[in-house]
């Protein structure tokens, strides 16, 4: 095995660098994700589907059997027909 000589300020470098006491590199700081802009074609299907899912849903507020999903079908078919709600 070949013999690796180091001086004292070499291996107390090696030392602290593993033991992590100094970052080797800053971290950059991150930015806060941008929020995406609504489409008007999502803020449409909102309306419409608030508008709708009365019709698919029970007296105590609990969606139908396989209520949601129609409720979401009828959202769009509304979104796309009507272009102003």
């Amino acid at each position: 095995m070949a013999e690796v000589t180091l001086t004292l300020e070499e291996y107390e470098a090696l030392r602290e660098m593993a033991m992590g006491s100094t970052p080797v590199i800053a971290p950059a700081p991150e930015q806060p994700a941008k929020k995406r802009k609504a489409s008007a074609y999502s803020k449409r299907f909102g309306k419409a589907f608030k508008k709708v899912s009365k019709k698919y849903k029970l007296k105590n507020g609990k969606w139908m059997k396989n209520g949601f999903k129609n409720a979401v079908k009828a959202g769009h078919k509304l979104a796309k027909t009507n272009r102003k709600l």
